[in-house]
C-alpha cells in the first residue's frame, strides 16, 4: 500500500488555513506521530502493545482522513504481532509520504 496524496493532504491544508510553515509543521508531526507508532509495531512482541499500536494508528488514519494509512491499520489489526509484511508496508507508506512532501 504506497501513500496516495488526496483527502489527507486537503486535510493538513485546511487545518493549517493557507500558512505554508503551519502546514509544514503539521505534516512534520504527521509523519512523526506515524512513524513512531510503525517502530513500536516493529518491536511489539505480545497482543497487547501490538494492537495498541495498531489502534492509534488507526487514529491517526481516522483524524487526518487516509485511507491509505486506515487500510494499513486494519491489516496490521489483523495480524499478528511481528508481521513482516505489514511492517515493511507501513514503513513504505511513511518513506513515500515524507518524500512527497
Amino acid at each position: 500500500m504506497a501513500y496516495e496524496a488526496g483527502a489527507l493532504e486537503e486535510t493538513l491544508a485546511a487545518a493549517a488555513g493557507g500558512d505554508p510553515t503551519l502546514f509544514a509543521e503539521l505534516r512534520a508531526s504527521y509523519v512523526e506521530g506515524v512513524a513512531r507508532q510503525v517502530d513500536l509495531l516493529s518491536r511489539a512482541r505480545c497482543d497487547g502493545n501490538w494492537q495498541v499500536a495498531a489502534m492509534r494508528l488507526k487514529g491517526l488514519a481516522a483524524s487526518f482522513h487516509s485511507s491509505a494509512l486506515l487500510e494499513l491499520a486494519d491489516r496490521a489489526l489483523d495480524s499478528a504481532p511481528g508481521e513482516p509484511t505489514v511492517i515493511r508496508h507501513l514503513r513504505t507508506y511513511v518513506a513515500e509520504f515524507s518524500a512527497a512532501g
